[in-house]
This record gives structure tokens, sequence and C-alpha cells, in this order.
């Protein structure tokens, strides 16, 4: 007699239902696996024999036929131990075959029988109550993360015995061992982000910021070492609209995958990602032997900072084109092809020269050469998808006084979240019957319909276009930030008063690497 009982295959953050089949018979003893297996999936058939010989389950001298279908698909990871060894208890008549019907488990053995958790629960739920399924046994760190998934009923087991002692129960016990739903936590980045009254001075930035965080565009800061980049950048998360349900859910998704989402619940704010600049091409872009998300893919509907852009390698600057553009990382290998969402905003921060003081000639030691060679370690193609490039300068000590006389900056974190949750209510009425949520997602269909320029407007911008030879993408990116400022400043329509500031944000890129 075949038992069936249900479980999950990873493939980037979605999930493919895997059906585990286990046929005892008369034969030479042996227990073999089958279904396109990875060497760590063959690996289950000796940690599950030893942890049902170690919870005193004797495995008689006969032939043991697992296999995990459909066999087209590759499996790799360790959920399955979990489902082999229930369907192995069910074959050797422990339990009673119809108690796995429309069951889902998932969960790694180890050798004394302990349950270990998993990564990738949350989708691998999802999946499970997409096809009906509404019962599931999981490993009890998980069970808090798949208790976010509405109508399942989640089990959280902490070692075989427990696993076979539940299923051994009637339908009303089992109901007392269904896992409460995780308390969800109205943590957000309001009140754990500094705030921006601490910067002081520096209002050029901070309008910056805001047309950024209102928008979502990419924004590059240039300054002295001490200007207030990183400091800047830190704030930002203070100011950006609260992300949604829908958001969230795919964020945790991204999060379970990795292994990275703890004591359950959903993400409830945007994530701030600052990977240091030795990062690997492999780290931002993702990877590894059994694909996981990079840290591209942990920005995604949040900010990824990057300090000293410049001193990142090359190969991994490059590697943020694609996203910057698909919203999204691909990965092939040999056996399948993994997607991984990587919508972010891109913030990066550095300093004008080696020694961080041009153009100052009486302050600033570097040769043309060694600022030419600096300042190209960011290519033309990566430049041109940056929305904003705002320069930072040093604070004069009158400034730092006179901001100082209040204990916070007059324009703080409050004022400018404020004006940002003005413009992006603007833009969710907007952008009500379309698949996008923010301006910088505009497509060229998009911008003709939301961002029409009267005639003076549209001479004026014929002009800039030929006159600083731009690109396209650069033309429609200072349109998408004039559709921003226009939003923040509570206009229906983009004048030239808009259009002038938005290419202002282009010019300190034209006065650096022009």
């Amino acid at each position: 007699m075949v038992i069936n009982v249900f479980t999950g295959a990873l493939s980037g953050i979605e999930c493919d239902l895997v059906t585990v089949e286990v046929d005892v018979s008369n034969g030479l003893p042996m227990m073999e696996m089958v279904g396109s297996l990875s060497k760590e999936v063959k690996e289950a058939q000796m940690r599950v024999r030893v942890a049902l010989k170690n919870a005193g389950i004797a495995i008689p001298p006969q032939r043991i036929t697992v296999n995990l279908a459909p066999a087209s698909l590759h499996k790799e990871g360790s959920q399955y131990d979990l489902p082999i060894s229930a369907a192995m208890l069910s074959a050797l008549e422990l339990i009673p075959p119809t108690r796995l019907e429309g069951l889902f488990i998932a969960g790694e053995l180890g050798l004394d029988g302990e349950v270990k958790a998993v990564r990738g629960c949350l989708p691998m739920v999802l999946k499970a109550r997409a096809a009906g399924i509404r019962e599931c046994i999981l490993p009890k760190e998980n069970a808090p993360e798949g208790t976010v998934v509405r109508d399942m009923n989640i089990v959280g087991v902490g070692s075989l015995e427990e696993m076979l002692e539940y299923l051994k129960l009637d339908e009303e016990m089992r109901k007392l061992h269904y896992a409460k739903p995780a308390e969800q936590t109205e943590e957000t980045a309001d009140n754990t982000v500094p705030d921006f009254g601490e910067l002081y001075g520096q209002e050029g930035v901070k309008r910056a910021m805001e047309i950024a965080a209102a928008g979502f565009h990419n924004l590059l800061m240039i300054g002295p070492p001490g200007a207030g980049k990183t400091m800047a950048a830190r704030r930002l998360p203070g100011i950006l609209p609260p992300i949604t349900e829908e958001e969230a859910l795919e964020v945790s998704k991204i999060y379970s995958v990795a292994g990275k989402l703890k004591g359950g619940g959903l993400i409830k704010y945007r994530p701030f990602v600052a990977p240091h600049h030795s990062a690997t091409l492999q780290a931002l872009a993702g990877g590894g032997q059994s694909p996981r998300p990079g840290l591209i893919s942990h920005a995604h509907k949040g900010v990824l900072f990057l300090d000293e852009v410049v001193h990142f390698s090359s190969a991994a600057l490059e590697v943020l084109r694609q996203p910057l553009e698909d919203k999204k990382v691909l990965i092939a290998r040999s056996t399948a092809s993994y997607e991984f969402p990587a919508e972010f905003m891109l913030v990066a921060a550095m300093n004008p020269c080696p020694c961080g003081n041009y153009p100052d000639p009486q302050r600033c030691r570097c040769s043309e050469e060694q600022v030419r060679r600096y300042l190209n370690k960011l290519s033309g193609p990566l430049l041109d998808r940056i929305d904003l490039c705002v320069e930072m300068g040093r604070i004069s000590m009158e400034e730092y006084r006179k901001s100082h006389e209040g204990s916070m900056d007059e324009l703080n974190s409050d004022t400018m979240r404020q004006r940002v949750l003005e413009a992006r209510a603007i833009q969710e009425e907007r952008f009500r019957d379309e698949a996008i949520c923010f301006n910088a997602q505009m497509g060229v269909a998009e911008l003709e319909r939301y961002v029409k320029l009267g005639e003076k407007e549209r001479e004026y911008m014929d002009k800039v276009y030929e006159n600083l030879h731009m690109s396209l993408r650069s033309y429609h990116r200072v349109l998408k930030v004039a559709r921003t400022i226009a939003d923040i400043d509570g206009l229906c329509n983009v004048g030239l008063e808009q259009l002038k500031e938005a290419l202002c944000y282009r010019g300190v890129e034209d006065r650096y690497w022009r």
C-alpha cells in the first residue's frame, strides 16, 4: 500500500507542492529514494532511519521505496525529513493512512528525533492553503511563522515522538494543539529611527530625501567626510510611507526563504539594508548551491544604502543595473532558474575625491587624475539610473549654533513624514486602477498619461534634452521626479518650477562627471 503526504519544494520565494510517497514491500531489505533529489535530500534516509530507531520504532527488514513527486521537479533542502518519517510511520501501521490525507508536513530531523527549523515555511504554508490544505505540521520554531496565514491550522512539534502522539489524537483533541496566531507587533520605523531634526542644517539634503521618500526615487549624496551623509540616510526610514499588508507579506516571504524571519509574524516596516563595501557580488545578488536571496532582495520594498559606494567592487555595483530596471534578480543554475524580487530605493553616499575635499583647492590634496579615476568608479549606466544627486557641504559653526539654539531642527521627521504621506495619498488616488504605487514605478505609458506638459514646459525640456545630451532614461526620470515634487507641493500639473528643481538634482551629476 502506498502512503502519501504533502510537503513543499522552494523555488525562489515561491513553493511547489510535493507529494511524498512511501511503499513498504517484501524484498531485499533496503531503503531507496527517488525523484530528482539533491545530496542533502538523499541524506534524509539516514537521518530518518536513525531518528526512528532512537525513538524506539523498529524498521522491519523490508524494501522501503520513497518517491518525491513530481519527479521532474528538482528537490533541495532538509524539509523532507519529517514528511518522509510520517509516511513511513503510516506504512508501518503506527498511524492510520487516512490521518495523513490533506496534511502538509515540513521539518528537519536530528538523529535523536528532534525536529529542527527549516527555512521558507511561510511560502510553503501559503502554497498549502492555495492547494486547499488546511492543516500543517511544522517545527515548533517555525510555527509562529505559519500562523500569519489565515484559515490554516498550524501545529508545532519539537520531536518525532510529539508528531506521532499528535497524529494519533482524535479531531477534538487535535484542536487543542493548534498554534495560536503570532502577535502582530505594530512596530514601525517611526519610533525606532532617529529624527531628521538631529541633522542640523542641510535643508537641501532634507528636501531631496523628502522627494525620494515620497516617490520612491534613487538618491546619491556627495560630500566631504562628516557632512552627515550616513546620518541622513539612516533617518530616511522614519519618513517612508508605511508598508502595506501585501508588501509586508512579500517582504516576509523573502526573509523566510533566507531563514531570517525570527519570532514569527509579518515584517511590519520597510527594510533598511546597509551592506559593507566589501560585500561580494554573490552576497548582493544572492545565489549559492541552494540559491537564497541576497542583500538586494532583502531591501525589497525598502532602502538599499551603499555607504562609500565607490569602494564597492565594479562587479558588485554593475549587478545593480538589472534589478534597478527589472525589479527582480534572476539566478540561473543547471537544474533550474530562480527569481527573487528586488524593488528597492537605492541610496548611495560618496566623497567627491579620495581625500574628500574636492573641489576646494586649498584643502584637496588629490591630482586631477586621481579625482577622475575615483569618480569613474561609478559607471555611466549606473549614474543614469539615479533620480536625484545632491551635494552636501561642510556646516559652518554659525549655521550649527543657529540650528542648535533649539534642541531639534525645525525641519524634523514628523514634518517631513506628513508631507510624504500627503504626496503618497495623491499617488494612491492617481494609481488606484494601475499596477503601480509610486511615481518612480511609472513607465512611458503612465508618464504620458499623468505628466502632461504645457507648451512652455515642453519647449523648455526639449532644449534641456538637447543641450545636456540626455538619454531618454534620464529625461523620463526627470519627469518622474518633477511629478513627485508637484505632488509634495499639492499641484495638479507639473510646471516649470518643478522641472527646474528636478533638473537641479541632475546638475550635481553633470558638475562631477561631465
